[in-house]
């Protein structure tokens, strides 16, 4: 296990500009990890495994719609959680081996209201640090729902009092994380964020995930819901990476 992590931390880079934003405010855009050609065959990929998805694996929000378990959704998936930065940010700020909790599809719906500011991974909680992962499918904008971060909030020890978290306010010190599809938002678990307000017409695609310590508790089984077919097609650091 230890050798795999090595292995991981030798193969991965994270540039210098994106290790330093993270650090410093705990998120990170980074542009054009999904080339240009491949966006559409993507976003393709995403809306026929959502319409296929079953009932049991789809949950509605009154904002959002999140369909579990893009691990399975076919080979178009299988290398967004092996993306070297996101492998790098995880040694960087998990620094022992790790493993992926989650990945799957969220929207956010036509015309919604913004969503509360909130962390992922609380600090004082058992097994943090968590990494998180957003991939634009859609281009992120304003006024589609891009997702709203507050700058340098994963280093407070303690939730001001004055601070209108756990609001839908705006906070006077939060960016939205803007950029064209393809792009990948990866953050600390532990900064205070929530997706701004979709005023479109048209739902606001992505695909998400984190990653955590390697002993700690998943939210998905991903030995327990592993495809033979998937299982079949991926590689070793893809096995080692879903500890399966």
């Amino acid at each position: 296990m230890d050798d795999w992590f090595s292995l991981i931390t030798s193969i991965s880079e994270l540039p210098g500009q994106f290790a330093q934003e993270l650090d410093h405010s705990g998120f990170v855009v980074i542009p054009g990890l999904v080339a240009n050609e491949r966006l559409s065959h993507l976003a393709d990929a995403y809306d026929s495994a959502v319409s296929c998805a079953a009932s049991a694996d789809v949950s509605t929000g009154s904002s959002t719609t999140r369909v579990q378990d893009f691990v399975n959704r076919g080979p178009e998936f299988d290398e967004l959680y092996l993306y070297r930065p996101i492998l790098a940010a995880c040694c960087r700020i998990i620094t022992r081996p790790f493993k992926l909790s989650t990945m799957h599809a969220r929207s956010v719906n036509p015309n919604s209201p913004v969503q509360a500011l909130h962390v992922d991974f609380q600090r004082e909680t058992e097994g943090w640090p968590m990494v998180g992962f957003i991939i634009m499918v859609d281009e992120f904008r304003s006024e589609n729902g891009a997702t709203r971060f507050v700058p340098g909030s994963h280093k407070w020890p303690t939730i001001p009092p004055d601070s209108p978290m756990n609001t839908s306010a705006d906070n006077d010190g939060q960016v939205l994380a803007c950029g064209p599809a393809g792009s990948m938002v990866i953050y600390n678990g532990s900064v205070w964020h929530g997706h701004s307000a979709n005023q479109t017409g048209e739902p606001r695609r992505s695909i998400q995930g984190s990653y955590i310590r390697r002993d700690a508790e998943p939210a998905v089984n991903q030995a327990a819901r592993i495809r033979p077919e998937t299982l079949g097609r991926i590689g070793h650091l893809a096995r080692f990476v879903l500890a399966v």
